[in-house]
């Protein structure tokens, strides 16, 4: 009986429409859209964020274990001290998204991750002034009604370009705004939606 009532109660659950295998499930309830302020976990979202550019969220998130073992379990000092050989193994991981681009990219804005530590006292000071310390929460309906971009993710790819990160254009930077919960992009009719405020 009690395992039953497990079974319906999951059963039961309404959620974005976008997850679809046991991977992207358990990142969409757990994961998406909870506002983030930890450091080492917005470093992450910036590395898998530019990995994914051209290629599926599903594909980023089977690989980020890898991404993990390959990065330094995303410890941004140590990945800005990657160096030619550190690149040359990171080229030959089949765990991860093997381009060159984007490889030398999170290395580089491993290092401007640390410069604006270093102005700004942590990424997350930074990082939530462009929705004035507080997450945005949307409305949405359907899938139809969720932007590529805003306004918001316009000025932080803007001012992150200009202090010379790569892979962070508006698209990007709006999909890692609703990552680390700094907009709420869950459905309203998702289970999710409610826990973040209206």
């Amino acid at each position: 009986m009690g395992e039953k009532s497990v079974v319906d109660i999951r059963l039961e659950v309404v959620r974005c429409h976008w997850p679809k295998s046991e991977l992207s499930i358990a990142y969409h309830d757990q994961e998406w859209g909870v506002e983030l302020h930890d450091d080492r976990k917005l470093f992450e979202f910036i590395i898998l964020d530019g990995a994914q550019a051209g290629l599926s969220w599903e594909t980023i998130l089977r690989k980020r274990e890898a991404y993990r073992r390959a990065f330094a379990h995303f410890d941004p000092v140590s990945v800005a001290r990657f160096n030619a050989r550190d690149r040359q193994r990171l080229l030959s991981d089949a765990g991860i998204v093997r381009n060159r681009l984007k490889i030398d990219s999170a290395i580089r804005n491993a290092a401007k991750f640390l410069e604006v530590q270093a102005e700004f006292g942590s990424f997350d000071a930074y990082i939530w002034r462009f929705v004035e310390g507080r997450p945005m929460i949307n409305h949405r309906r359907s899938l139809s009604d969720i932007p590529a971009r805003s306004k918001e993710s316009d000025a932080l790819s803007k001012d992150l370009k200009s202090r010379g990160f790569n892979f962070v254009g508006t698209t990007i930077c709006y999909a890692f705004m609703q990552a680390a919960g700094l907009v709420n992009d869950h459905l309203v009719t998702c289970f999710r939606h409610p826990e973040f405020g209206h």
